[in-house]
C-alpha cells in the first residue's frame, strides 16, 4: 500500500485540518467495501472506545490545508475518499472538506462515531454513523437525534463485543425508529468471533448485514492499511 508521510502547511491557519494519515487501500466496512479508496484520518477524539483500533490517532498530526490535502488525495487516482479518524466531526473544518471533496468529483464517504450532530455534512456525503453499545464503554455518548437525519445513502453500524451488546443491538433495532439505510452488525475484531455473531443473526432473522474488517482479513492490525 502506498502511504505518504504528512507534512506541515502553515500558509492559512482558518484553513487547515490536523492530519494523522493519508493512505490508499482497500475499503473494509460499510457499504463500500471492497472498493480501492483513498483514506484521509483526521487527528483527535473525544470518545474512547474499549474496542479502538486507531488510538494512534488521538494526537499528534500535521496542519495540513484543504487545498494541499485534496492535491495529495488527486494523486492516487481514485474515484472514492473516506474521512475518517479519530472522530473527524471533532474538527470544525471537517464539514467544509468534506463538501470541497465532493465538489472537486469524488465519491465521499464519512465515517463517524455517531457522538456529533452531522446536520451540517454535505448531503452528497455518505455518513457512516456509529451507534455505541454498552461493550464500547461509550454508549452515553451516543446522539440519537442523529438517526432522523440519516437518508437511504447513509449507514448504520453497531459494533458487538459480546451477547450483551447483541441483544441490546437487537432492541434497539425494536424500539427505535430507524433511518432508512443498510444497518451492519460487525463483530469486535479480538472480542467475537463472526461466525457467532452470523448464528445469532440466523438464529433472530435480524435484518442486518453482517460485517468482516475486510482489511483485517487481508492485512491484520496494520495502521494504515
Amino acid at each position: 500500500m502506498s502511504k505518504v508521510a504528512v507534512t506541515a502547511d502553515r500558509r492559512d491557519a482558518s484553513n487547515r485540518l490536523k492530519i494523522t494519515e493519508i493512505f490508499f487501500s482497500i475499503q473494509g466496512e460499510a457499504r463500500f467495501t471492497g472498493w480501492p479508496t483513498v483514506f484521509v484520518r483526521l487527528t483527535g477524539c473525544p470518545l474512547r472506545c474499549g474496542y479502538c483500533d486507531t488510538a494512534y490517532a488521538f494526537s499528534g498530526g500535521d496542519w495540513w490545508t484543504i487545498e494541499d490535502i485534496i492535491v495529495e488525495v488527486e494523486r492516487y487516482g481514485a474515484s472514492r475518499v473516506c474521512v475518517t479518524g479519530g472522530e473527524p466531526l471533532a474538527q470544525v473544518l471537517c464539514t467544509d472538506f468534506l463538501t470541497a471533496l465532493c465538489e472537486a468529483g469524488f465519491d465521499v464517504s464519512l465515517e463517524t462515531s455517531g457522538a456529533i450532530d452531522i446536520g451540517s455534512v454535505d448531503s452528497r456525503v455518505c455518513r457512516v454513523v456509529d451507534i455505541k453499545t454498552p461493550g464500547s464503554s461509550e454508549a452515553d455518548r451516543n446522539l440519537w437525534t442523529n438517526l432522523a437525519l440519516m437518508t437511504e445513502s447513509d449507514a448504520l453500524k453497531f459494533v458487538i463485543c459480546d451477547r450483551g451488546d447483541y441483544e441490546w443491538a437487537r432492541t434497539v433495532l425494536a424500539e427505535r425508529a430507524l433511518p432508512p439505510c443498510p444497518v451492519f452488525f460487525s463483530p469486535s475484531h479480538d472480542e467475537l468471533e463472526a461466525g457467532t455473531l452470523a448464528d445469532w443473526i440466523l438464529e433472530d432473522r435480524l435484518s442486518v448485514r453482517l460485517q468482516v474488517q475486510l482489511h483485517k482479513v487481508l492485512w491484520g492490525d496494520v495502521p494504515g492499511r
